[in-house]
């Protein structure tokens, strides 16, 4: 059994068909689905420069030699998933610092 969009797209309407095409906003940018997947590949280098004491996304990526726009996706996923948190009140420039956080290992 089909479904109502796929089989109004097969009589030539001119609905979208169900995937979306991600295309590259910057020439010479990598595609946003590559910087994510290396987030894990990342967790552990991002951690052991905030060993040193927290740090801002743009001292993060200094320290990476990294790309900061890349930064911030990997920092914001290990936010989301308890690894890092960040300090509450901003620096001079008016960016959040990020500290790791404890873990107990599973």
């Amino acid at each position: 059994m089909k479904s109502r969009r796929s089989a109004a797209f097969e009589r030539g309407n001119e609905e979208a068909p169900l995937c979306t095409i991600v295309k590259d906003s910057t020439p010479g940018q990598r595609d946003i689905r590559e910087v994510i997947r290396d987030e894990q590949f990342m967790r552990a280098r991002i951690l052991k420069v905030l060993e040193s004491g927290p740090q801002t996304i743009p001292q993060i990526a200094a320290a990476l030699g990294k790309p900061t726009h890349e930064v911030v996706f990997w920092v914001m996923g290990l936010r989301k998933y308890g690894y890092l948190a960040e300090i509450k009140e901003v620096d001079d420039e008016g960016y959040f610092q990020y500290q790791s956080v404890p873990r107990e290992e599973t």
